[in-house]
């Protein structure tokens, strides 16, 4: 048997300690967990009258638009689609912005949660949730766009290979007139520019404190101007404006009074009114941050309902 050295009273000290770090971090790593998923708000819940909920899950698309790679998508299934077979649903894609990823609009928006409780009280239709992540990594900047580099199809990624991976999974109403196409941040950016490039696609399309200029963003097109004039909203809405008006597309957006895109936004509210398309903007008191897109997530959810009425 081996004999082990008994501890002597100048080791327990450095017991403790190490002891008291182990903790110490372990109580840091959680404290820094929990603020990246709840963003410093307290975790989701319904309200007590909300009896049926949705339900999250998540799965994977092998994307032929990045060279194969494979994307974690995450769903959330509205209250009732388990015991109704025979449903079929319009689905709301949300898109991260940077740094993100797609967990925040359950975590932090909540969006679970107020889909759950407008079901419940009947003032909005169930809708699919498809929460793609658009990224390499959280601090990956992919601006949801065509890139110039290799395997860089972002847009294709999500107009392509996410719509039919969920409209084969799941029992979706498998048209544009029944899809919205929402985002916050760069993820309002990617919706515009998204939505505009496939209007048969997307029916609703929102913005969430976004921008409809690629100028700032020149890296990801390689500074080539025509990509960057391609991928502006602003610029291409006036080449998609028939297309916007056959199908009837709803624009929706919103912007923070202290958002430095703020002047951009209302720019492309008065082009918009000019080329008497489908639109709604409104400016909300706050800046750019999940505290606006938490408090005005109902009326976003609301708004994708309302749009896809006739679907």
């Amino acid at each position: 048997m081996v004999a082990f050295p008994r501890p002597t009273r100048r080791a327990w000290p450095a017991a403790l300690l190490a002891l008291f770090l182990a903790v110490g971090c372990a109580g840091t790593y959680r404290y820094v967990a929990n603020y990246w998923a709840y963003r410093g708000f307290a975790p989701p819940h319904d309200a007590t009258y909300v009896k049926v909920r949705g339900t999250a899950s998540r799965f994977f698309v092998a994307s032929p638009a990045l060279g194969g790679r494979s994307q974690p998508v995450d769903v959330y299934l509205p209250p009732g689609y388990a015991t109704h077979p025979l449903r079929r649903y319009p689905v709301l894609y949300l898109l991260h912005g940077v740094p993100g990823r797609p967990g925040a609009f359950l975590a932090t928006v909540r969006l679970g949660v107020v889909e759950d409780e407008l079901v419940t009280l009947r003032r909005a239709r169930p809708m699919i949730l498809v929460m793609p992540f658009g990224s390499t990594g959280s601090f990956t900047d992919k601006e949801w766009v065509n890139g110039v580099g290799k395997h860089e199809g972002w847009e294709t990624f999500l107009a392509r290979d996410v719509v039919r991976a969920v409209d084969a999974r799941y029992r979706t109403i498998p048209t544009g007139r029944a899809r919205a196409l929402a985002g916050l941040s760069e993820g309002g950016y990617g919706a515009l520019n998204i939505g505009l490039h496939h209007p048969r696609e997307f029916h609703v399309l929102e913005s969430w404190s976004g921008y409809e200029r690629a100028d700032d963003i020149g890296s990801v097109f390689g500074h080539r101007p025509a990509l960057l004039r391609a991928n502006s909203p602003e610029r291409t809405i006036f080449r998609r404006t028939s297309a916007l008006r056959r199908e009837h597309t709803v624009i929706w957006f919103y912007s923070g009074t202290g958002d430095e895109e703020l002047a951009q936004n209302r720019r492309f509210a008065r082009t918009l009114a000019g080329l008497d398309l489908r639109h709604r903007f409104f400016v909300v008191r706050g800046g750019h941050n999940w505290a606006l897109w938490r408090g005005n997530a109902a009326r976003a959810y609301l708004a994708a309902s309302r749009g896809l009425r006739g679907a």
